[in-house]
């Protein structure tokens, strides 16, 4: 199987080609002095994990007064530092 390559300069130089050839899944080797040191190929891009909506329900609780401010001595407690 024929890979393109290129070495550094020319890569350099064409870079947003090299990106269009690796996109429509063509692998691109960089070459230093004769000597292949990168590929470029294609990235697959990961599918983000969505929850699904409810899935901890049953699973939290809330304390009854939750949503009334602290008071003083509340705050004072919880901005204690060890």
């Amino acid at each position: 199987m024929f890979m393109p390559s290129y070495n550094v300069h020319e890569a350099k130089t064409n870079l947003s080609q090299l990106l269009k050839q690796a996109e429509r899944g063509e692998d691109v080797v960089i070459m230093r002095d004769g000597v292949p040191v990168a590929k470029l190929v294609r990235c697959r891009a990961t599918r983000r994990r969505r929850n699904r909506l409810g899935f901890a329900a049953g699973q939290v609780s809330e304390t009854p007064g939750w949503e009334k401010p602290m008071s003083e001595a509340e705050l004072a407690v919880l901005m204690e530092r060890d």
